[in-house]
């Protein structure tokens, strides 16, 4: 089956090179031969312009001038060859075949010299073949259509195969790897991801040994929807499978089928199907599948003809409909499975959902060890240290911490890539690139380092918050400066633990308030995040006894296309009240555990503007060991860094991670 459509374009060359050859071959004007005394005759009668002499063949081309053209074509009564235009060079009149060449020039200078008015010229050239005559205007005008096809037909295209975009906008843009192209990344290059890799393991044994399974009365399934945060793998999990299958392997992504012309999306996906049945058993591979998998929304507000819709009814149909009972599976990458449409996953379309999660602390240990093959590493160098002091990293991070220790190595001239390239690589990552000119005044520089105390001694002294790693008033990216904690990993959360967590984060504001008796906008990124966790409390995971065990969450997104609340003005009065009250009594609570030690965050603050950037022990030095948490009697562990900032409200899983705390300074006036 032919599915890219026929091609017009080698007809109308074809047609191009006849008209131009067929000029010349049937009846196109060719040079009339003279002999000599004909020549002198018309040179004489001054109608010769110029003479071209060719030494090596013994002829002469002879050029009339124009009153003597116009004169012999209007005696002949012919018309201009209309072709005329397109010759690459003016063409000679006449040919003349002199005897010896030296009595034929002395001759011409006789005729010259005997009348002045004869302004008759003479050049020499080589002699040309009727093949090179031939050959060279061939050979520019297929340059020229060439260049035609190149540029109206490949660059504006884009629609794949010959004819391009003009005659095929609605083929697919899908690119195959099959045994002439083959992916070299295989299950051995993913590490961690073992519940993932066993399901993608098994779609590939669907496709080598599928006897095995239907002869039982299975069947394959038709679609693998993988889920899961940026960067955990899951494209990589289809390079994997694309690796290992041995099948041919259609790879786009979401945003292909989309095009501003109506249909051609849904034209797209027909003739992607059309490939993939014609090559089965296949696999199609569709990254960001969300571009086009978005749910209907009952209100239509795009216009009666919405394009993305129609592109995801045909795919809708195409998976599961009359007619498809082929050995084609249909793999789909996203991290926004809540917006997608009920009705493509359901089972018969994506019958298996695989979710990809953030790598554990044994995952996270295996993926450092692949991307670390590559890095010349110092002896000291530990991995369980690096996955322990990664916790929420995906393994593009993990990769990118990996990539970036190396940089740095380099920068100093190191022979080997250091613990200590690893630690900065990490602090560069989350704070940023660190800013040592940055000119401070005194007094804000004091208020920083009261600030980041405040935040070290609560979070010290509160039960159930995170253990606190580093603090540091060096400025790095737009903050001032912050304090580092390593979270618990956990997947529930208790309301105690939220409550002393919430805490900690306005320790900075409550000690600016218990020491300078003021507040500053420092702390602007500790406002938003104990704001969204005190929504969250509230209005996600029922934790407020005035407002009950109800939770306002929307996990199929259709809340973002619905003007209204799902819950009435007086709740949201009730709300609004509920996460004011939970933020004010965790900042008097902050402030009342400074006001009783304060001369504790006296000396921590003094400690920080003498050393800048301070570790676990010295807030040992000062406070001595938390006596409820068994784990930080052990070594401490200096120099390290916690998670990167993770959104507090993003799904419903109840799976907390600590944002650093940082104070920033605004942006613009209007931020204060």
């Amino acid at each position: 089956m032919n599915n890219k459509g026929f091609n017009w374009f080698f007809p109308i060359a074809i047609i191009a090179l006849l008209l131009f050859f067929g000029s010349n071959f049937l009846g196109g004007d060719s040079a009339k031969s003279i002999d000599e005394d004909g020549f002198f005759r018309e040179m004489q009668a001054g109608k010769v312009q110029n003479i071209i002499i060719y030494k090596d063949i013994e002829k002469a081309d002879v050029f009339l001038t124009k009153e003597a053209k116009s004169a012999m074509v209007s005696k002949a009564g012919k018309e201009n060859n209309p072709l005329s235009a397109f010759e690459m060079a003016p063409k000679a009149d006449f040919s003349v075949k002199y005897g010896d060449l030296q009595l034929f020039l002395q001759k011409f200078e006789q005729v010259k010299a005997s009348n002045p008015v004869i302004k008759t010229t003479k050049d020499y050239g080589t002699g040309k073949s009727a093949l090179m005559d031939i050959l060279i205007p061939a050979l520019v005008w297929i340059s020229i259509l060439g260049l035609f096809y190149f540029l109206l037909f490949r660059k504006m295209g884009g629609g794949g195969g010959p004819g391009g975009q003009i005659f095929s906008i609605g083929k697919s843009k899908a690119k195959l790897f099959d045994e002439k192209e083959r992916i070299q990344v295989t299950f051995k290059d993913v590490a961690g991801l073992e519940g993932a890799k066993e399901e993608v393991q098994e779609v590939v044994d669907f496709l080598k040994n599928s006897e095995k399974y239907t002869k039982l009365g299975g069947k394959i399934p038709k679609g693998v929807l993988l889920v899961g945060p940026p960067g955990t793998g899951k494209t990589l999990l289809a390079k994997a499978v694309a690796g290992e299958a041995k099948v041919p392997f259609f790879s786009l992504s979401g945003s292909d089928f989309v095009e501003m012309f109506v249909g051609v999306g849904a034209s797209r996906v027909r003739d992607l199907f059309a490939q993939a049945k014609a090559k089965s058993p296949a696999i199609i591979f569709i990254d960001e599948i969300d571009a086009i998998g978005r749910a209907r929304g009952k209100n239509n507000f795009s216009g009666g003809n919405d394009e993305r819709e129609n592109t995801l009814n045909q795919l809708l149909t195409e998976m599961d409909g009359f007619g498809t009972d082929v050995n084609v599976i249909v793999m789909a990458a996203t991290n926004r499975a809540d917006i997608l449409d009920k009705a493509l996953m359901r089972a018969g379309r994506f019958d298996r959902s695989i979710y990809v999660d953030l790598p554990e602390l044994h995952e996270r240990r295996q993926i450092f060890d692949v991307h670390l093959k590559k890095i010349k590493l110092d002896d000291n160098v530990d991995r369980d240290f690096l996955a322990k002091q990664t916790p929420g990293f995906s393994g593009a991070d993990i990769a990118n911490v990996c990539n970036e220790a190396a940089l740095i190595a380099a920068r100093y001239n190191h022979t080997s890539v250091t613990k200590q390239d690893f630690l900065d690589a990490v602090d560069r990552i989350i704070g940023g690139l660190e800013k040592k000119n940055m000119a401070i005044k005194p007094s804000e520089k004091r208020r920083v380092a009261y600030h980041e105390a405040g935040h070290a001694t609560i979070s010290w002294l509160v039960e159930h918050a995170s253990p606190l790693l580093k603090v540091t008033i060096v400025p790095r990216g737009r903050s001032l400066g912050a304090a580092w904690y390593l979270p618990e990993e956990r997947q529930l959360t208790t309301t105690e633990q939220m409550l002393d967590e919430m805490c900690a984060t306005l320790g900075g504001r409550a000690a600016e308030q218990v020491i300078f008796n003021n507040i500053s906008t420092g702390a602007l990124s500790d406002l938003e995040t104990v704001t969204k966790r005190a929504q969250a409390m509230v209005t996600i995971y029922g934790l407020s006894p005035n407002i009950g065990n109800i939770s306002y969450y929307d996990s199929s997104g259709q809340s973002e296309y619905s003007f209204g609340k799902p819950y009435s003005e007086e709740t949201a009065t009730k709300i609004d009240a509920e996460i004011k009250l939970i933020i004010e009594n965790q900042y008097e609570r902050a402030v009342r555990i400074l006001e009783e030690n304060k001369d504790k965050l006296d000396a921590l603050a003094n400690k920080l503007l003498e050393k800048e950037v301070i570790f676990r022990e010295d807030l040992e030095e000062i406070f001595g060991k938390r006596a409820w948490d068994p784990e930080l009697t052990e070594k401490p562990v200096t120099n390290t860094i916690p998670e990167k900032d993770q959104p507090v409200v993003e799904t419903p899983q109840i799976k907390e991670k600590e944002e650093e705390s940082e104070i920033q300074a605004p942006e613009s006036p209007t931020q204060l």
